[in-house]
């Protein structure tokens, strides 16, 4: 599939489009990091607090991307900013994977929270837009980095999912260690998003890409 070359006007309106969704997600997940770690803190929650802490990962995925289009020639940090995302997603794996793991050892008990239910049913919600938009802008700018960093906020979405899942169950039915099996598969994931955001270049897009691009042309 051929991409069409795109003027200076629409290729700085896209710049832009992605400086404003970076900052709106750099801005969330700050307001999300601390409400996160407070209220896990409250009920004794591994899985709040790291989910939390993820929340800062994801700050420093997005403000990698933010820099990056503040520069005069984005494309030519594309690679050096792919790096730093890819390291983001492998971070999020590890910690995840580590508070996953401790949570099923130590067999803690988590105490019910409302404020955990509802900041992680919020970013259900708002994130899969923010995703979506930074995707779009990316994919037709041709930046691997924006398309990296939403597949990111992607990431973080299962994460709230699974977290979200996991304080319910708990709370209904005391099932303490659904959140952390779901979190383990979540690490996958991200380890998987990792590999294809450091196999990426300043010129092509990631592996994801390539195969939503074969996709498309199928159809």
């Amino acid at each position: 599939m051929t991409t069409p070359r795109l003027t200076d006007d629409r290729r700085h309106v896209l710049q832009r489009r992605i400086r404003w969704i970076v900052t709106a997600t750099i801005a969330y997940n700050l307001i999300e990091a601390v409400v996160a770690i407070t209220a896990g803190t409250v009920a004794s929650s591994a899985a709040l607090v790291g989910f939390g802490l993820d929340s800062t990962i994801e700050v420093l995925s997005a403000a990698a991307v933010a820099w990056q289009f503040t520069r005069r020639d984005p494309e030519r940090w594309e690679k050096g900013t792919l790096r730093v995302i890819a390291v983001a997603f492998f971070a999020l794996a590890a910690y995840v994977t580590l508070t996953s793991v401790l949570a099923l050892i130590g067999q803690v008990d988590v105490e019910h929270s409302t404020l955990g239910i509802v900041i992680t049913a919020l970013s259900v919600a708002i994130m899969p837009f923010l995703s979506f938009a930074e995707r779009r802008a990316g994919r037709e700018l041709g930046s691997a980095t924006a398309v990296a960093d939403s597949k990111q906020t992607l990431i973080c979405t299962y994460l709230s999912a699974a977290v979200l899942v996991g304080l319910v169950l708990n709370s209904l039915f005391g099932w303490w260690w659904a959140d952390a099996i779901a979190g383990l598969v979540i690490a996958a994931f991200a380890v998987r998003e990792g590999i294809e955001a450091w196999r990426g270049d300043a010129c092509a897009t990631s592996v994801g890409m390539l195969l939503e691009d074969d996709h498309d042309d199928d159809r």
